[in-house]
């Protein structure tokens, strides 16, 4: 099943911790321990796993029957990486992203070239989860990350000091700190490069050479060291969100080095609906919720936001139209608000009436007048509905705040 994308999450700019994940499929968290034996195995005091310790399983699975031809330097072939990020029901490998198939392979066939990969798209179709689980299958390891932003420096990408060991040992391989993309250099792996439209262009603009010559040069170290070449199975997969373009756009001849995919929103509503449910049951579990969630008031809460995102459910409605993100992302995190609410409140799954509640966060992120659409979403729309929930929402349309 596909996750969904929160933007930033995960990332530090420097990388996140690395978990050992022995033959068995078993991963041990730092601290000792292994996760029960889950359909995929996590440890129990991580929040979120790297995606090949969540489908370790799945990997090592691949690993063992995969006998088709490898680009250098890959830890699966494309057809083997395909299966994993797809899914395959003969093989018992669940699909981790819902969305186009072909676009899968135009971007692992993009890697293979030694093309950087661009991911574009809306806020919340999980480009960062694409990126995350082409990493895994690619390079076996998907934390080599740089968070893209306003404060991230040419040191975040490259490389920085160890100031003390600067001082009393001078320049050396000891005193040097790889940032993400040299450690990928170094290793040959993947590194995703997290809303790189949020950077300032300089520093985007650092990425050229090391598209280009595939090297790094380290002028404060004497001799062979200080040029770091690409090993194979090194490349960038970056991400951009479209509703920041213009903030940094990237050049031209930075744009030259990537080969470009777009990520859609889920288009057909049975399977939002069953992604939201699915994900949102995964986060209550992880939130000690020992109930899933109700499916009247998951389908009432899809089809809110499907009708919120295009201004009504033939895309006529347009001044109805929300310019908050009514993406699956969200709908995933207001499900999990609903029932955590139910459940920590009432000991119970959560009800359309919470959902009015948890709709505010979401609405009012943008403008003032979001919280209007929506005011009158739920007193002149969601009546004509027919359902348990959705008279539960009609009625408790007085609880939205403002």
């Amino acid at each position: 099943m596909r996750r969904w994308e929160h933007d930033g999450e995960g990332s530090d700019g420097i990388g996140g911790p690395r978990l050992h994940v022995p033959p068995g499929g078993q991963a041990s968290a730092p601290g000792g321990g292994t996760s029960p034996g889950t359909a995929h195995t996590e440890p129990e005091n991580l929040q979120r796993p790297p995606a090949e310790v969540r489908y370790a399983d799945d990997l090592a699975a691949l690993r063992a029957a995969d006998d088709a031809p490898r680009p250098p330097g890959w830890a699966l072939s494309l057809r083997a990486a395909r299966r994993f990020i797809c899914g395959d029901a003969e093989a018992g490998v669940s699909r981790k992203f819902v969305g186009d198939i072909a676009l899968v392979e135009r971007a692992l066939v993009a890697l293979a070239t030694n093309r950087g990969l661009m991911l574009v798209g809306e806020p919340g179709t999980a480009k960062s989860l694409l990126s995350e689980l082409i990493a895994a299958a690619v390079s076996g390891d998907s934390t080599l990350v740089v968070q893209g932003g306003a404060a991230t420096t040419e040191e975040h990408i490259k490389y920085s000091w160890n100031y003390a060991l600067l001082v009393s040992d001078g320049p050396s391989d000891r005193s040097l700190v790889p940032a993400p993309v040299l450690r990928g250099m170094r290793d040959g792996a993947l590194v995703r490069f997290e809303e790189i439209t949020r950077c300032p262009l300089e520093v985007q603009d650092t990425l050229l050479s090391l598209l280009s010559e595939r090297v790094v040069t380290i002028p404060e170290l004497p001799g062979p060291g200080g040029m770091a070449f690409a090993r194979h199975g090194f490349n960038i997969i970056a991400t951009a969100n479209t509703r920041d373009r213009g903030v940094n756009e990237m050049s031209a001849a930075l744009k030259r080095r990537f080969n470009f995919e777009t990520v859609l929103p889920i288009a057909d509503h049975d399977t939002e609906s069953a992604l939201v449910e699915a994900e949102a049951a995964a986060l209550l579990r992880r939130s000690g919720v020992t109930v899933t969630p109700d499916p009247e008031v998951m389908e009432v809460l899809v089809t809110t936001f499907r009708d919120l995102r295009s201004g009504g459910e033939d895309g006529s409605g347009g001044g109805d139209a929300m310019t908050a993100v009514m993406s699956t992302a969200e709908a995933v995190s207001v499900a999990h608000a609903v029932g955590v609410r139910g459940w920590y409140l009432r000991g119970e799954p959560g009800n359309a009436a919470d959902l009015v509640t948890c709709l505010a966060g979401t609405a009012a992120k943008d403008s003032p007048e979001d919280l209007v659409r929506l005011r009158r979403y739920l007193e002149q729309r969601a009546v004509h509905h027919v359902g348990r929930a959705w008279r539960q929402l009609h009625a408790a349309r007085h609880l939205l705040a403002g």
